[in-house]
């Protein structure tokens, strides 16, 4: 059997490309949109990709299902309750699927969403235990996918919960213990709220460690896993719809337009967005009017996701070199109204000084010093429930990053403001943020709640 799991940091997201080397043939799960690596693994050992199958609708970010189909001549699978705009094959509860000695069982886990499913991987067929589960967002590792995501459209995060407490009860709790899990996603990702950084258990760890697993009855477990839960990104339910249409296909290999600063100014004129993506050091040093900071060094395509609105033009500032890799993360969200970037930005920066602004930051200890002789200070939290209820900065409003553009209103844009973040990148994209809607006196904490709460805890 070949096995390969494919790990994507910047959005927490696992896909897998699973085997038979006798018979060369090969499925892929829950692709990614920029597919060539699995195309050119599965040519390298010798296999055909037959399938895709898509555990659910994802909505942290759009699969690469289309892209793949088209590369390879792949069905696409999704579960027999799954509708889809383009032609699919619809998998039912407990169908296997046979790679030739390598089989694949397919079990209907609703709950995450209706039309979830896991996939039980054996390594050869008359196997008494199974190599692994392939869990979707049905099962994590520390955790279990959220119930909540559907809700704004009907769904009740109530009866999703009881959907996913018989799913893991009655599907993938009977599997036995040196059964490999591996999940859709890891930590960091906004489809759970304890995800572990590890990206492949056990089900008897699990059994053992997950909390969600551990809840002695289905009414604890329901409590437990529809509160407390990270708000979502703005853009999941528009990747969740957009995974059911027949869409235009990404080409990762074609380079975004190169744009003079007449081309870029006639577009931002015309309602394009600035995404500056580099890191908020040289952001704050110098930067055009306008932008928002969300750094390639971070979470970029989850951030701009989080603040950026899914109707707009977008226009890239990156270093040299960087201009593909922004367009193509921003694709793996559906991003797709890149309209170019603007060349040798640092060139024409320092050659148009009026058009440039620079970005107040300030350590922790000066703003300790400082905070006292502010005049109407406004601290805003823009960190996670989760973390704010471990503890904040006296007086701060809690926004997370991902709610400021429709929160501005409990805010006062002539106030001077300060915000932070655990470590700085986040306080940066919402401190741009406020500054393209106009507050006029903004800045960030370096370092964030973590620098503050260092010092404000060591010893005189």
């Amino acid at each position: 059997m070949k096995f390969t799991q494919y790990y994507l940091d910047c959005l927490s997201q696992a896909s897998y490309l699973v085997g038979d080397e006798t018979t060369g043939r090969a499925v892929v799960v829950d692709p990614r949109r920029d597919t060539d690596e699995y195309v050119r693994d599965a040519e390298a050992a010798g296999l055909k990709i037959e399938l895709i199958i898509e555990t659910h609708f994802h909505a942290d970010f759009l699969s690469g299902h289309l892209e793949l189909a088209e590369a390879t001549g792949a069905q696409i699978g999704f579960s027999s309750v799954a509708e889809t705009e383009f032609e699919s094959r619809k998998l039912a509860d407990g169908e296997r699927i046979s790679l030739g000695d390598v089989q694949l069982q397919i079990l209907h886990t609703p709950g995450h969403t209706p039309e979830s499913i896991s996939i039980v991987v054996w390594e050869h067929a008359d196997d008494e235990i199974p190599y692994g589960v392939l869990t979707g967002d049905t099962l994590f590792i520390g955790d279990v996918g959220r119930p909540d995501l559907l809700s704004s459209i009907g769904f009740s995060k109530e009866d999703l919960a009881n959907q996913l407490y018989d799913s893991l009860h009655n599907k993938l709790l009977p599997l036995p213990d040196a059964t490999r899990v591996y999940p859709a996603h890891g930590a960091g990702s906004a489809c759970g709220k304890n995800l572990s950084t590890d990206t492949w258990s056990t089900m008897g760890e699990q059994r053992l460690n997950n909390y969600a697993l551990l809840a002695p009855d289905k009414a604890t477990f329901v409590d437990l896993v529809t509160e407390g839960q990270p708000p979502a990104p703005g853009y999941f339910l528009y990747n969740a719809g957009l995974n059911r249409k027949d869409r235009d296909l990404l080409d990762e290999t074609a380079q975004p337009r190169s744009l003079d600063l007449g081309e870029f100014q006639a577009l931002t004129s015309g309602g394009a967005l600035v995404i500056d993506g580099r890191t908020p050091e040289d952001f704050a040093l110098g930067h055009l009017a306008g932008s928002i900071n969300v750094g390639l060094n971070g979470r970029y395509a989850e951030f701009a996701g989080s603040v950026v609105p899914t109707d707009v033009d977008i226009v890239l500032v990156v270093e040299d070199g960087f201009e593909l890799e922004a367009k193509n993360r921003l694709a793996r969200i559906g991003f797709d109204r890149v309209l170019g970037y603007l060349k040798e930005p640092l060139k024409v920066m320092a050659s148009n000084p009026d058009l440039v602004r620079r970005a107040s930051r300030m350590t922790a200890s000066e703003f300790e010093q400082r905070r006292g002789d502010i005049d109407g200070l406004q601290l805003v939290d823009v960190r996670n429930p989760g973390e704010v209820a471990l503890g904040t900065i006296q007086g701060a409003t809690a926004i997370p990053v991902g709610q400021l553009p429709g929160r501005l209103d409990e805010l006062d844009p002539k106030a001077p403001t300060i915000v932070f973040c655990a470590g700085g990148y986040r306080s940066s994209v919402g401190a741009s943020v406020l500054r393209e809607a106009g507050f006029g006196d903004v800045s960030d904490i370096i370092g964030g709640y973590s620098a503050w709460s260092d010092l404000v805890a060591a010893p005189v």
